[in-house]
């Protein structure tokens, strides 16, 4: 009995965790408002969860850089969200500067969005379907996490 107990909790949880939807309004670097259907990628949409302070963070812009030059002409939209609090917040438009960062920026000083995501680690990768559905989330970044996660854009868009 404990058993399929068991199963049934992990299958409501996985079955859940298809349904979470990506969406937000939060404001940008020039302090506009802008909301997830109006940034995201016709296809696919990454949504990358990031701080000033968080080393892999500032490993893994540079790569998705590179990502999005590959991938934006095959309707692939990444955001990134800034998840800096108060303290550092004067840190992230010369930091987003100085990495070259060619997709938008947003702002999210109390982590609404990745908490309202079950999201802890910084940084996390959020790949998002046309819709917004979340397909497929990557906590960390060291080298060679740009191959997997072009290997799951590619996954995706073949589908």
């Amino acid at each position: 009995m404990r058993y399929t107990t068991v199963i049934l909790l992990l299958a409501i949880t996985f079955a859940g965790w298809g349904q979470q939807q990506v969406d937000f309004r939060l404001r940008d670097l020039d302090n506009k408002e802008r909301t997830f259907s109006e940034l995201k990628g016709e296809n696919l949409t990454i949504v990358d969860f990031w701080a000033t302070w968080c080393r892999p963070c500032l490993r893994a812009i540079p790569e998705l850089n590179m990502i999005y030059d590959i991938y934006t002409d095959k309707g692939v939209g990444i955001i990134g969200i800034n998840c800096d609090g108060p303290r550092s917040a004067s840190k992230v438009i010369p930091l987003s500067r100085s990495l070259q960062i060619q997709y938008p920026v947003l702002r999210d000083m109390d982590a609404t969005v990745m908490k309202r995501l079950n999201l802890s680690a910084f940084p996390t990768l959020v790949l998002a379907g046309s819709r917004g559905e979340v397909l497929w989330i990557h906590e960390g970044f060291v080298p060679g996490d740009e191959e997997l996660i072009k290997e799951k854009i590619d996954k995706y868009l073949s589908r």
